[in-house]
Formats: structure tokens, sequence, C-alpha cells
């Protein structure tokens, strides 16, 4: 029978997961990668039961022994909401088995880059913010002496439950740092994913939080532009997403980097914010990157903003917004706006329509130049 080694964490028998997993049944595996396998399976206690992620490491993974038994310590002694929950061990002769709270909607990775799933521009923000809490969490809000340094911060070790909040998974490569000096890092052997990795770390060996920050910067990007950190099947200047991205932002492009299912949702400000955010994260210097408690704050208000804009538009849209074909008139001044072909993207309904103005030019019209006692002539 399983037993407790701590009030939070529980060792179970190989039986019990093996029971669980229906023998390591393949028509149950949710995920895999260079660890090894996830299966989703049925842990039962009495007469109720609950659905869990069963982790069983490779023995050829580079996740051998020593990482298992740090995530075990990690997760037993951290809890938070956008953290995903440790639930309960196996170690049996060479097996290393870790059991997890199951997050029904997967990893992000997989709806930003494999399943096609329709995100809007408020889920992405959500979802952005709740990783950053997690990650705020580990460097300075675990209540002991040292923080932690997730070191393999990236899309597909944030997973998403069933609401859609983000929780950040993996603690394999973590390390331990002081809480106090968010510059100090650990010296130690570069681990973690090319494409989100600090190239400061990567070139000193020398690991801080900032590491983890600059990877966030990437996951940033990945949910703006809905590309993969690294892509070899794209030009050779897209290889690199960080790289790519901060180059046609620094030439002016930023439009052709966005996700265009997203562009017409996003407030300009909003966007020109986000960016910034992201910059800072991708800073060459560590000691210039934003701290995570920064990061939080700054990706709050730009959501707070874009739910205010959302909700000005979901009050005037049924008023103001007609069907809108060609140009539109305005009688305090008589300007004609010609043919302008952007999608616009209507909060109040969802609905996107083919020839509109654009959402950004139209957001400016109506918050700067038109009097609310004002209407549009249809012509």
């Amino acid at each position: 029978m399983s037993s407790y080694t701590s009030s939070s964490c529980q060792h179970f028998d190989f039986l019990e997961i093996q029971l669980a997993t229906e023998n390591f049944n393949e028509s149950l595996v949710v995920g895999r990668g260079g660890f090894g396998k996830v299966y989703a399976g049925t842990i039962f206690n009495g007469s109720s039961s609950i659905t869990v992620a069963i982790k069983r490491l490779d023995n050829k993974s580079n996740q051998g022994p020593i990482e298992f038994w740090a995530e075990v310590e990690m997760l037993t002694k951290l809890r938070h909401c956008n953290l995903v929950s440790l639930i309960g061990y196996c170690n049996y002769n060479k097996e290393m088995i870790l059991v997890y709270e199951y997050m029904p909607n997967g990893t992000l990775s997989d709806h930003l880059h494999e399943l096609g799933t329709s995100l809007s521009w408020l889920q992405r923000l959500k979802i952005c913010i709740g990783a950053a809490r997690g990650l705020q969490y580990l460097h300075t809000g675990t209540g002991i002496e040292f923080g932690v340094i997730h070191r393999d911060v990236k899309s597909s070790n944030i997973l998403l439950h069933e609401s859609w909040a983000a929780k950040i998974s993996d603690f394999g490569l973590s390390k331990i740092g002081p809480t106090n000096q968010p510059s100090t890092g650990v010296s130690t052997a570069v681990k973690g994913t090319f494409g989100y990795l600090d190239p400061d770390y990567y070139a000193t060996g020398k690991l801080t939080r900032k590491s983890d920050v600059y990877a966030f910067g990437v996951v940033l990007l990945e949910m703006l532009c809905r590309k993969r950190a690294v892509d070899k099947s794209l030009d050779q200047d897209q290889w690199n997403l960080a790289r790519w991205a901060q180059e046609s932002i620094k030439a002016g492009n930023l439009r052709r980097i966005i996700d265009p299912d997203i562009g017409g949702q996003i407030y300009p400000k909003c966007l020109k914010e986000f960016v910034r955010i992201a910059e800072r994260c991708l800073h060459n210097n560590p000691q210039k990157r934003s701290t995570m408690a920064e990061v939080v704050v700054s990706l709050e208000s730009v959501l707070a903003l874009q739910e205010k804009i959302n909700s000005s538009f979901q009050a005037s849209g049924k008023t103001i917004f007609g069907r809108i074909v060609d140009r539109l008139y305005f009688p305090y001044n008589g300007e004609q706006l010609g043919r302008i072909v952007d999608r616009l993207y209507f909060p109040y309904n969802g609905e996107h329509t083919g020839t509109h103005p654009s959402l950004e030019l139209f957001l400016h019209i109506l918050f700067a130049y038109i009097p609310t006692s004002k209407k549009y002539i249809r012509i």
C-alpha cells in the first residue's frame, strides 16, 4: 500500500501505478519527450478515484535519479496555484515515476504549435500572467531562504488547467539560489532548451533568475507570433524566434511578426507595451532585464487596459458599428475615409468581417476624434 513521506507527497507502490495506467497502456499516453512518457491514469482511494498524470522516466533519458529526487524535493516544498502539484512518486528497482495533478488541456506548446487551437489575445495574456506569477513565486515567494531557478522555462513546460489557468511544470533541472541577490548566480553545467537558453548563461555557465526571465521573454514572443522558439523549416533568418522577432521590431516591421489570428484583437498601446515587456526580458545584459515581479505587474496593466477597451467596444459597438462596407463619413468635419480592407474584430460578438477599417484606426478615431453625440453616416 502507499504511504506518505510528508503531509503533501505520497509514495505509491509500483503495483498501484500499473493499475492506474492499465500496465502502461499506450492508449493512455498524453505526452512524450526525451524524459519518457506521461500517462493519464486513475488512482483509487477506497470508493473514490482521481485522474492524474503519471510521468514515467526513461532510464536512457537525461533525467536520472538526481533530477528525479530534485523534482520530488522541490515540489514537496512548493505550493502555488500556478505551479503543477506533485501528488506522489514511485521508485521501484530502476523505475522512477512521478504522479501529478492532471491538466486536461495539455501544454501551451500543444495549443500554439500542434493543435491549431484558437486562442484569443485575452486568453494568451491571462496564460502569460499565470505563468509569470508561478515564476515570480519560485524566484522570491517560496518562503524559504533560497529561491528557485527553474532553468527550463518553455511553452511545453507550461501546463493548462481545464479553466485555462497556466501552471509551471518540470522541475528536474531546477536549482536553488539566493532570494535577496537577483544577480548572484550558481555556477553549473549548462542545461536547458536551445531557443530559450539565456546567451549569458550559455557563455559563462553562471545561472541566475534572469536566465528564467530571458526564457520567459521567448515564451511571450511565442504567444505573440505563434512561432516556435527554434524552427529550421523556415528561412535561415527566421530559425531563432528571439533574434528574428527583435530584428523585425527594430526594423519597424512589428505587424509582420504578429499571429494574424489575433492581429485585429490587440489595442495598439497594449501591443506596444507587450513588446516592451518581451524586449526587457530579452536584454543582452542580464542585470538590465526585468524581474519576474516587474513582468507580472506590467502584464497585468496590459490586460487591464485591453479589457477596458473591449468593454468600451461592448458597450458602444452595437450602436456605433453597423455593417460598414466601404467608407465612413463624419458629419462634424466632412472627412471621408477611403477603402480600408483590414479585418476588424468585434469583441462584443466575436465576429470577424472582411472589409472594415482596421482596429487601430477605428480605436484612434473612436476615442480621439468622434464626439460621443455624433454617429457616422453610412454611404
